[in-house]
């Protein structure tokens, strides 16, 4: 069985953000405002609010199951239901969201914070790794096999 990098390295991407928003939890407040939560979401945690933690939670277990298309499409893992679809999905919002800078600049005259700029970079790797991983994969993806 032929691995697809592409896939695959996209699986590692979200399981490491997955287990970035983990540690965000366990980081506490600074982290929260750091990795761009926002003030609001910072002080919630810093009162104890459950809020933070049961979105962080959320967050990653989506990544997580991002991650799992991901591995099984590059063929790390057996196949899951749906894997076109998953794929193309995960893909597109990985990609809108990486491209949301582009309005963002165009709206602000260029004046957008660092987190905009960089988390939409980040995102558009990922959701790249994702589109031309799933477009290598795409014949593989509706049979049982992975052929490359």
């Amino acid at each position: 069985m032929k691995n697809n990098r592409w896939l695959v390295t996209g699986g590692l991407l979200s399981a490491a953000a997955a287990l970035l928003h983990l540690a965000i939890i366990a980081g506490g407040p600074d982290w929260y405002r750091f990795f761009g939560a926002g003030e609001r979401m910072a002080r919630m945690a810093e009162r104890g609010s459950a809020s933070p933690t049961v979105f962080a939670v959320s967050i990653a277990a989506v990544l997580a199951v991002w991650s799992a298309y991901a591995f099984a499409g590059g063929g790390l893992i057996r196949r899951l239901p749906l894997m076109r679809t998953a794929l193309v999905l995960i893909s597109a919002v990985y990609l809108l969201r990486g491209l949301v800078l582009i309005p963002a600049l165009a709206l602000h005259g260029g004046e957008v914070s660092a987190f905009t700029i960089w988390s939409s970079l980040i995102v558009l790797v990922y959701g790249i790794a994702y589109a031309v991983g799933t477009w290598w994969a795409w014949p593989a993806l509706s049979g049982g096999r992975f052929d490359g």
